[in-house]
């Protein structure tokens, strides 16, 4: 099998990472797979549910990158992978896991990806979503309210202590590892447009 095309979709929380991935995979039904870093945030069993809530989750430290570059590693050489499903309700690994197999287009999501040196080698393509912090905050807030069960004052919370002070740290700063920096994810139908001609080429569709 021909070598996968791997991209790279990163950017702070509710940035439109996950618009932008699901316009691609649109885009080339049946020729894409997708690993989110967020899978591979590493295990604490030995600690209690609060211990797990209190610890700081958007810490590059926060995720087990060697697995992650292990099985991309292979999903890229062909070789279909058991990726691991988290639970965001209970701040562990879920013990499922979902196959993943090889496909031409591999699309890589994370807050943290270009962060990570090892990862970002394995990337061809690497897109920074670059959305204003007012639009991300609103949009986290939806999220984890909504669809993780968090409540208001938690996310609050956690904003302020952790998940801002470390996309300064690191997110931000990894833009600077970025190929291409896209406003506002999948809303932008230019760049959307642009990216999937830059991937039909790539593919041989062109």
């Amino acid at each position: 099998m021909k070598k996968s095309l791997v991209i790279g979709v990163a950017g702070g929380t509710g940035s439109g990472k996950t618009t932008l991935t699901q316009a691609l995979r649109d885009a080339f039904p049946g020729q894409t797979s997708v690993i989110y870093h967020d899978n591979y945030y590493r295990a604490f069993p030995d600690l209690t549910y609060e211990e797990r809530k209190a610890l700081n989750w958007d810490s590059p430290e926060a995720f087990d990158n060697a697995t992650m570059v292990r099985d991309l590693s292979r999903l890229i050489r062909g070789s279909a992978i058991d990726c691991p499903i988290y639970d965001y309700a209970i701040y562990n690994p879920s013990g499922y896991v979902e196959r993943v197999e090889p496909k031409p287009v591999v699309i890589v999501e994370g807050i943290l990806i270009f962060a990570e040196p090892q990862i970002c080698d394995l990337l061809d393509i690497k897109i920074f979503v670059d959305t204003d912090a007012d639009v991300r905050i609103l949009r986290r807030i939806k999220r984890d309210v909504i669809e993780r069960g968090r409540t208001l004052e938690s996310v609050e919370r956690q904003y302020l202590e952790t998940v801002k002070p470390m996309h300064e740290i690191y997110v931000q700063p990894s833009k600077h590892n970025a190929d291409i920096i896209v406003p506002e994810g999948g809303r932008n139908l230019v760049a959307l447009d642009m990216l999937i001609h830059r991937v039909r080429g790539a593919i041989g569709e062109e």
